[in-house]
């Protein structure tokens, strides 16, 4: 049992610290270089990466399979030390799913439903898109994910710890 909890106490590690990255990398070069381009490549490149990321790979491992992770490693360390970390965790890491759910998401799909480039107004697409709004919930994406990283890392601590005990 020591196996299989420490075992999905890391997949919760590992797949939030993927989640932070991919959204850091969002808040420090996808969206300030897309901003210094003009509205046309600003439409054509997100609805691009916004496409390409919808995929099993970044949706079930990651993004979903984080809050999968550490909701079932929350269960596995019932009673043990590093609970409460895992819950604080899980809860942060749920209020980043539905400020995705409710802010990023309808914009991104706002964005795509807007149709091609070569054929809209993509000045009004892009003024719709809201860019100020999407960056900052995206900040605090960060900020939530990253501190939930940290608490699932220092979980992960404890419970390496309890068990190196006698």
């Amino acid at each position: 049992m020591d196996g299989l909890r420490v075992a999905v106490l890391l997949a919760a590690t590992l797949s939030t610290g993927l989640v932070a990255g991919v959204f850091g990398i969002y808040a420090n070069a996808i969206m300030p270089g897309l901003a210094r381009t003009d509205d046309k490549t600003f439409v054509a490149a997100f609805q691009a990466i916004d496409r390409a990321i919808i995929n099993p790979l970044f949706l079930g491992l990651g993004f979903l399979g984080s809050l999968v992770f550490t909701l079932l490693a929350g269960v596995l360390h019932l009673g043990e030390t590093a609970l409460p970390w895992i819950a604080a965790a899980f809860v942060l890491y749920l209020i980043t799913v539905v400020v995705t759910i409710a802010v990023n998401v309808p914009r991104n799909d706002a964005l795509k439903a807007a149709g091609d480039p070569d054929s809209i107004d993509v000045t009004a697409a892009r003024a719709a898109f809201d860019e100020a709004r999407w960056r900052s919930f995206n900040l605090l994406r960060v900020v939530l994910n990253t501190v939930a990283f940290g608490l699932l890392a220092w979980a992960l601590y404890l419970t390496g710890k309890s068990s190196a005990q006698p």
